[in-house]
């Protein structure tokens, strides 16, 4: 009875520990949307590594986003892409750290990032890129304002037409 009682306690401190390691590579896995006289804002803070992670979605479907303000478009891995359904349109040279690739040229028809919505927004699918994470470059953040002030960034949209 000791022992079960044991493994009981390690397997909850396991998980315990994991989630609360998920949480600070990525805290922004619900992000907090503020409401105001025509806006929308959404408060985000960085992960352990000083970036800027949140789960946003693509086309209805949830994905990991990270900001890149130094990225001109929104950068999807390739593998990602064809889950998504995204389709490849004309190619492209982008330039990266690690050298010069083609990428494909597609469009989004919605991107949420919280309560924030955007829509018809220019991508690339970039075959060359590992991982799931979506880079979140300047196609979209161009239609947000953004301020950051000691680990937060705040994303702000104008409600008003």
């Amino acid at each position: 009875m000791l022992i079960m009682a044991w493994v009981a306690a390690l397997a909850l401190a396991t998980h315990f520990f994991g989630q609360w390691e998920t949480r600070r590579d990525n805290p922004n896995q619900a992000p907090k949307s503020v409401h105001g006289d025509g806006y929308i804002e959404v408060q985000l803070l960085s992960s352990r590594g000083g970036h800027y992670l949140l789960d946003g979605k693509i086309d209805g479907v949830t994905v990991t986003l990270l900001l890149d303000t130094g990225a001109t478009a929104v950068a999807i891995p390739a593998a990602l892409a064809e889950r998504l359904g995204l389709a490849r349109g004309a190619p492209v040279q982008v330039r990266t750290a690690n050298g010069t690739v083609t990428g494909y040229r597609t469009r989004l028809n919605s991107l949420e990032l919280g309560e924030i919505r955007l829509y018809d927004v220019a991508a690339l699918v970039t075959p060359g890129m590992d991982g799931e994470e979506v880079l979140l470059g300047m196609s979209a953040l161009k239609q947000l304002e953004f301020t950051q002030k000691g680990g937060t960034l705040v994303l702000r949209q104008s409600t008003l037409q």
